[in-house]
């Protein structure tokens, strides 16, 4: 497997995850606090978060591919990008996991 494959999938995590946080803060200033602005806020950060999770889904599903993970752990990994937080602490476990696999695919550098 590619590092960029590992790289994408972690980065789409992040902006899901960053998003999400957002969004949830959004919808507690737009129906707990009653803020202005909140709402168009809300829809804004709704919008670019449903988008955006569809590219996370598509890399986190080729990375558990080519992974060949148990489609249970595929799941967990897919629904991380629906639960505030949660995108940050898969990212960091699956990263863990599959650097190193990552790293003894890497070519050898050749020494002069």
């Amino acid at each position: 497997m590619k590092k960029s494959v590992l790289t994408r999938y972690r980065v789409m995590a992040y902006v899901t995850g960053v998003l999400l946080v957002l969004l949830t803060l959004g919808v507690i200033a737009k129906y707990g606090l009653q803020v202005d602005g909140a709402a168009k806020f809300t829809t804004a950060i709704g919008i670019a978060h449903g988008w955006l999770y569809v590219i996370y889904l598509v890399f986190a599903f080729d990375l558990g591919s080519k992974a060949k993970w148990p489609v249970t752990k595929q799941l967990w990994v897919l629904l991380a990008g629906t639960i505030p937080t949660a995108a940050f602490f898969v990212e960091r476990k699956v990263s863990r996991e599959l650097e190193a696999t990552v790293a003894d695919a890497a070519p050898a550098v050749a020494e002069a």
